[in-house]
């Protein structure tokens, strides 16, 4: 069957790729143009050969990581027991999950620092273990709206109440059921929800630079005011990675999720039975 051929279609996507992709090319060419007269990678040299970028990028990445398993095992449980036992509540969790998308994150960071402030009854600003404990809690929040939407929306292709009764049914535990058979059929809604996660803590800027956290973001700001080319390279290697990251996402979201555990215990189930 011939499908039918839409200029119209071909004409928006098309302009769609220039919107995108002139810009990108037009910040890569400048970037190789730190040697005068001709191109090179000087910038990306720089970049990538600096104490301080490797230090603020790997905070960012640890940060971000760290972020991505406490929003997973705080809020894949969260969605799974309002779906399964209480799901009269799930208006109110879908509001609550959306109002760090109305409160600025400025407005966080400082009610972060007047709770856990150097007068308060907990301060945790005054160590630096504290002070990366709230960067990643604030991480958490910021991210809280897009970690939520994809393992609700994943929770919402599964059968979840047929799954629980079928792993409760050859005698595993509530824990041993979220974490052998609900997470593994959440794996493409938790790697989509961890993605947008780290896509958004690597560029952070407002609460790692009022906690005065060597972050990346904060550092992008800082060297962005102080050189010219360099940003733009690391405007691309922060564009290549993003990249990089959405084919390993996808390579984990076509991967079939891990049954193992139920099917051997059908098995031994059915075997016992016979």
């Amino acid at each position: 069957m011939n499908r039918k051929f839409r200029p119209g279609a071909v004409i928006i996507v098309t302009l769609a790729c220039l919107y995108f992709l002139v810009p990108l090319y037009a910040t890569f060419q400048f970037s190789l143009q730190m040697r005068r007269g001709e191109l090179s990678f000087d910038a990306y040299r720089s970049v990538l050969s600096s104490d301080v970028f490797l230090r603020a990028f790997t905070y960012s990445v640890v940060a971000s990581i760290a972020a991505i398993i406490v929003g997973v095992l705080l809020i894949a449980p969260t969605a799974y027991w309002v779906r399964l036992r209480l799901p009269k509540l799930r208006p109110l969790v879908e509001f609550l999950s959306f109002l760090p998308l109305i409160i600025p994150a400025v407005v966080l960071v400082f009610g972060q620092i007047r709770l856990f402030g150097s007068s308060s009854i907990l301060p945790l600003t005054t160590t630096e273990i504290g002070t990366n404990t709230l960067v990643v809690a604030g991480y958490v929040v910021i991210s809280l709206p897009y970690m939520y939407r994809a393992i609700d929306n994943g929770m919402a292709a599964i059968d979840i109440s047929t799954l629980t009764e079928a792993a409760e049914s050859l005698g595993a535990s509530r824990l041993r059921t979220i974490a052998t058979v609900i997470l593994p059929n959440l794996r493409s809604a938790i790697v989509s929800g961890a993605f947008l996660t780290f896509s958004i803590s690597l560029g952070e800027f407002v609460i790692a630079s009022l906690l005065n956290r060597p972050a990346f973001g904060p550092y992008l700001v800082q060297l962005g005011e102080d050189r010219a080319y360099e940003p733009a390279a690391l405007a691309i290697l922060s564009f290549a990675l993003t990249w990089v990251l959405m084919g390993v996402m996808q390579a984990f979201a076509l991967r079939k999720p891990n049954q193992r555990w139920l099917r051997r215990r059908t098995s031994a189930a059915g075997k016992s039975s016979t």
